[in-house]
């Protein structure tokens, strides 16, 4: 006679639990992701930098600085084809799901140890650099092992299951929550089904977009990317003429200056 109600009791509860992470949680974090730039933009424009410490060290950041540029930008690229674009899309542009997941595995793989490689970089001369590690203010002792902790676990996950494992098509449940948000129609239950690192992958992920206005990622949006197409700079030399002083000149002036002392 109790079992009935047990049961429902579990369900609701799972349900509850579902909203909360992955409807009202992704979004509170898209709310301080927007109000958070706003915020820092009338707030704080001088502070708008990526606050470089090349002068400090430069050995390890001409290398790490580099891969972690590099490899975020092809992750980033394959997070929107693989997220924001349906499977629909690709199989209709002649794309197989084989040929798809194929390339999204090697090619993420590749980007994602370039990626670590140069994250790694970047936080060993930020713990082994003295000064370095003196100047670390509370935003990034935040930003680096969230980095991190989001980087590592999309690499676990794409090990463990598409490149160790059997495979795992994220398109069909990890995807269609993630357009769902963006469209008001979210879908809890589709993510809810993913396998832990997903699910911990994209929770990382939406705290990395709730402290991104209040960390150094900011500068993200101030690439100078107007300077590709800002014509050349013409410098001219002012012309100074200067008088020469003749050999007399410099010896009236020298007889003058004694007969005054």
């Amino acid at each position: 006679m109790n079992t009935v109600p047990i049961s429902l009791a579990a369900s609701s509860a799972a349900s509850a639990a579902e909203l909360l992470l992955w409807v009202a949680f992704p979004y509170i974090c898209l709310a301080v992701f927007t109000v958070g730039h706003i915020w820092r933009y009338r707030q704080d424009q001088f502070g708008w930098t990526s606050r470089t410490s090349q002068l400090l060290e430069h050995r390890w950041l001409r290398w790490g600085s580099p891969l972690f540029h590099l490899g975020a930008f092809m992750v980033i690229a394959g997070h929107v084809v693989g997220l924001a674009i349906p499977d629909s899309w690709t199989e209709a542009a002649g794309i197989s799901e084989h040929a798809y997941h194929t390339t999204a595995v090697w090619a993420g793989s590749v980007a994602g140890v370039t990626m670590v490689a140069g994250l790694g970089m970047l936080c060993a001369r930020r713990l082994l650099t003295r000064t370095i590690r003196l100047g670390t203010d509370r935003s990034d002792k935040l930003l680096f092992p969230l980095l991190s902790a989001t980087v590592l676990l999309g690499i676990t996950a794409t090990a463990a299951h598409n490149v160790f494992g059997p495979g795992y098509d994220y398109r069909e449940t990890v995807s269609v929550w993630f357009r769902g948000l963006f469209v008001l129609q979210p879908q809890p239950d589709a993510i809810a089904g993913a396998p832990l690192l997903f699910q911990l992958h994209a929770l990382t992920a939406c705290l990395l977009f709730a402290a991104w206005p209040f960390t150094r990622l900011v500068h993200v949006w101030s690439a100078p990317i107007g300077y590709l197409a800002r014509p050349y700079l013409v410098y001219r030399r002012r012309a100074t003429s200067v008088p020469p002083q003749t050999a007399g000149s410099r010896t009236r002036s020298a007889s003058g200056s004694r007969r005054a002392a």
